[in-house]
């Protein structure tokens, strides 16, 4: 092996380091080409209007409750009284969290007071981003998290 000089300490520790700061950035390219991290274009903007958009929401008294079942999604709303909802529309997106290549926007169908939509989902986590509006215009807004088992 020889003689452990200045010269091969040096080429040592360029080397680990030159090995570590690839590999960060490497990783950190893959993360950010895989999901930008954003939820709204613009966080200030949508921060100025955000206690009012969830008084308005929580004034709606809906709840949510979605499921998988192989085939297809279920999104079932009730309101304070535990009543099915109607909603106005409905707009959703369907993906995996960490990246967007497999987002689905599905087209809900409703029969008796439950939203359908055909659809297979790998199995692994998906969440679904939900808006739906109330017959008066409000914006009833949230995140879903689903496990897809195999």
């Amino acid at each position: 092996m020889g003689e452990l000089t200045g010269r091969k300490v040096l080429l040592i520790t360029v080397g680990a380091f030159g090995v570590i700061i690839g590999v960060n950035v490497f990783m950190a390219a893959k993360a950010i080409g895989t999901f930008p991290g954003l939820e709204v274009k613009n966080s200030y903007v949508a921060s100025q209007t955000f206690d009012d958009d969830r008084a308005a929401q929580e004034s709606l008294g809906w709840t949510l409750t979605a499921a998988y079942e192989p085939g297809r999604l279920r999104l079932e709303f009730r309101d304070s009284e535990g009543l099915p909802v109607e909603v106005a529309s409905m707009k959703a997106t369907v993906g995996r969290p960490t990246m967007s290549v497999d987002d689905i926007t599905p087209d809900f169908r409703e029969l008796s007071g439950i939203y359908y939509a055909p659809m297979d989902l790998a199995p692994g986590k998906w969440m679904v981003l939900l808006e739906a509006y109330a017959d008066d215009g409000t914006r009833f807004h949230q995140r879903i998290d689903l496990f897809v088992r195999g």
